[in-house]
């Protein structure tokens, strides 16, 4: 297998996200099979314990839940103790993803995903896999070396505690900011698998807003050049463009990439089509393809 058919096969096992208010687990269920990985936002305001029934309801179906534990959301140490208890007794959940949360002031004594983990909850109930968010443009609120500091220390805590730590990064509309991030990590020894974020499929008038929500800067141009190209903002844009971009990268480049994450802005069908679709058109276009590729649907 070539080296673009290995970054192609990554997608069959993409894993995509579901509403913490419930939205999403009836199309979930019609549009992917068993098995994948499947995150939990937390929104502002939301309640720990209905995202506990969310990754129970999940279990059940067969997915294996990824919860956020948004940091600042937590009113105490022991409301995560309850929040991580429920998610391992009621959901089996072994993987969580950490994220500071989007509100200016902590509820809590908690103000970034490090200050959980340092509690050892996270150890002492079974969670063997953490994931934390990355940012290739940049992060909204922290500099350059801040940010890099601060993953060099989920590094370091990997090391020592032994939990798997990656890296799940935000979407862009071009490849270019996604290889200078890895060559980044690369550069200050920060060895951690990175798990892709990619955008889509949607219009480009929902990709812009989701963009905008989430800081999304300079790949901004990339998606007004889609825009220039289809003339409309009613076509639905994949992350084809972001995809062709890391294949023709060299292979040493992209050596950390050990997945994908799709956010389904246009909904969950969408996401399952364009997974099915793309890497059979991609491997039409290659003088080597794969003998098979699996599909994420049913």
């Amino acid at each position: 297998m070539n080296a673009s058919c290995e970054l192609l096969a990554l997608l069959a096992s993409a894993s995509v996200e579901v509403s913490s208010r419930g939205q999403g687990l009836a199309e979930l269920r019609d549009n992917f099979a068993a098995g994948i990985d499947v995150t939990i936002t937390f929104l502002p305001g939301d309640n720990f314990r209905g995202n506990a029934d969310i990754a129970r309801d999940l279990r059940r179906a067969g997915f294996n839940p990824v919860p956020h534990i948004a940091a600042r959301e937590l009113p105490s140490r022991e409301a995560l103790n309850d929040f991580v208890a429920r998610l391992r007794s009621e959901a089996d959940v072994r993987r969580v993803l950490l994220i500071a949360g989007d509100v200016a002031a902590a509820r809590g004594p908690f103000k970034a995903g490090r200050d959980v983990a340092a509690t050892g909850l996270l150890e002492a109930h079974g969670i063997s896999h953490v994931s934390i968010a990355g940012h290739p443009e940049g992060h909204p609120f922290l500099g350059e070396a801040a940010t890099f500091a601060g993953l060099q220390a989920w590094r370091d805590w990997s090391r020592e505690s032994g939990r798997r730590v990656d890296i799940v990064t935000q979407f862009c509309f071009e490849a270019a900011p996604i290889l200078q991030f890895l060559h980044q990590l690369d550069t200050r020894s920060i060895n951690l698998p990175v798990v892709i974020g990619l955008a889509g499929p949607a219009t480009s008038a929902t990709l812009t807003k989701f963009a905008l929500r989430c800081g999304i800067g300079n790949s901004m141009r990339a998606l007004r050049g889609q825009i220039g190209r289809f003339g409309r903002l009613l076509v639905d844009t994949g992350p084809d463009d972001v995809m062709r971009g890391l294949e023709a990268a060299p292979r040493e480049a992209r050596a950390s990439i050990s997945g994908f994450h799709l956010f389904p802005f246009g909904g969950l069908r969408k996401a399952r089509n364009w997974l099915r679709d793309y890497p059979a058109q991609a491997l039409q276009q290659k003088p080597h393809a794969l003998a098979s590729t699996a599909h994420p649907n049913p």
